[in-house]
């Protein structure tokens, strides 16, 4: 049984590891009963998944969640979310199931509230995204080193190199210098970087760069995002696509000369990943989990913040590198294969493989 905030039929970096998460250990012959808070996108499900109908609120889910419990076979119960995880741990206490919590990011560098943390600390196996979440969730979990394992996550088969000058030219890209975020522009948690990116586009043109910077993604941010690029005077450098359909993604990141994302709260970063496998080098800050994902500077430039500006002009200046050879690097690191070999590492430290 998974309890999820969203799964298929999802949208974000969660949702999508929750479905690569889930898919793989039904592809390793498990049945799984998907639970999800929300589902607001037309989905496919795999083999030997089932998924309810989302359930509003707190309350409803919950009593939901522990009727559907009652009422099934439940070998295992996985947490999507910190903020499930007490749920999921009594669900797991009645059905004297094994429970295993997933672990992202920013909602787990905290230390949690005391029931949270005590579920965790129940937990047969806690999942994190990347070293520096695990590490956290060390510093406040009474909980054994080995019982806590890094899966990070990996991407999907749309992305991949391929002809970017179709893209760049409806763009209005053509001849330009291209830097791209990917990234919600949320006013509640505004740590993806976009700021940063616009207060240097002045000092990158004054460098010599005929530099333009595309945002793609959505959020009540962005009005703030607008006036910081014409206070700036780069207003016309700056262009917000909204959010870009997952059939134009890959080209809107092939039309970028390099993509960056100085984020101060990446749990992981999977828009650096989703950039890298379609050929594009990536730049990020040498900041929590983003250093997974750059592989510590082997995969991208992972610099520090206070050397943001040159780091970009650098990479502006290096050779641009063969798409392939960024992809094959990346998918060799975090290709599905791998993904799913760490799945079923997870389910053999629980005995559950089928």
């Amino acid at each position: 049984m998974a309890l999820v905030g969203d799964a298929f039929g999802g949208r974000g970096g969660i949702s999508q590891y929750n479905r690569d998460f889930l898919g793989a250990v039904a592809k390793s012959g498990m049945n799984v009963l998907v639970l999800p808070r929300n589902a607001p996108d037309p989905y496919f499900i795999p083999n030997n998944i089932r998924q309810t109908r989302p359930q509003k609120g707190k309350l409803r889910y919950s009593v939901y969640a522990l009727q559907t419990a009652l009422r099934s076979r439940v070998d295992v119960v996985f947490c999507g979310h910190l903020f499930m995880a007490s749920l999921a741990a009594i669900i797991a206490r009645v059905k004297g199931a094994r429970l295993v919590i997933q672990m992202h990011g920013i909602e787990a560098w905290p230390r949690p509230k005391a029931h949270q943390r005590r579920a965790v600390e129940s937990a047969d196996l806690v999942l994190s995204v990347s070293r520096y979440t695990r590490t956290t969730v060390l510093s406040w979990a009474a909980i054994t080193p080995e019982r806590v394992v890094v899966l990070p996550n990996t991407v999907r088969k749309e992305f991949m190199p391929g002809e970017a000058l179709k893209m760049r030219a409806a763009l209005g890209m053509e001849g330009k210098r291209v830097l791209l975020t990917v990234a919600r522009m949320d006013s509640r948690q505004p740590y993806k970087g976009q700021d940063r990116v616009i207060r240097i586009m002045p000092h990158l043109v004054a460098m010599g760069h005929d530099v333009h910077y595309l945002v793609a993604g959505e959020g009540d941010d962005q009005p703030r995002l607008e006036g910081l690029a014409c206070e700036e005077g780069v207003r016309e450098r700056v262009h917000f696509l909204g959010p870009v359909p997952l059939r134009e993604l890959p080209d809107v990141y092939r039309a970028a000369d390099l993509y960056v994302m100085a984020s101060h709260g990446e749990g992981f970063g999977i828009a650096f990943l989703e950039a890298m496998v379609s050929g594009t080098q990536v730049l990020g800050l040498d900041i929590a989990g983003a250093k997974d994902v750059l592989a510590d500077g082997e995969l991208g430039f992972c610099v520090p913040d206070s050397n943001l500006v040159d780091a970009v002009h650098q990479a502006l200046m290096s050779p641009e590198p063969d798409p392939k050879t960024v992809a094959c690097a990346a998918q060799s690191r975090f290709g599905r294969e791998k993904f799913e070999a760490g799945v079923r590492s997870a389910l053999n430290r629980l005995q559950l493989t089928a």
